[in-house]
């Protein structure tokens, strides 16, 4: 259980970050919706929407790349509770048999 504790407080700052890229981009598709859209400011707004699909690509990107690190984190953890627990049935059995 004191791994699982530690596996969610190694992930906390992955979930922080990913909910804050979330309400970053919810507040860029707010501002995005509140745009008048004009004839002569056509090219303006494509580059707006051309920039926002960049930063959630990015945002996207970065939230797999954490991701996949938080999984890698855990395989590890799961490896050394696995061993930690050989050796504390080991020891049991050890102190058992003197």
């Amino acid at each position: 259980m004191a791994a699982s504790n530690n596996l969610e407080e190694t992930l906390k700052p992955f979930h922080l970050r990913a909910s804050q890229a979330e309400e970053r981009l919810a507040r860029l598709e707010a501002a995005f919706a509140t745009t008048k859209v004009s004839d002569s400011g056509n090219e303006e707004l494509l580059n707006k929407v051309a920039e926002l699909e960049k930063r959630l690509e990015e945002a996207k990107s970065e939230q797999l790349a954490e991701r996949e690190k938080a999984l890698k984190e855990e395989e590890k953890l799961r490896y050394r509770i696995t061993h930690l627990l050989r050796a504390l049935e080991k020891a049991d059995s050890n102190l058992a048999t003197k």
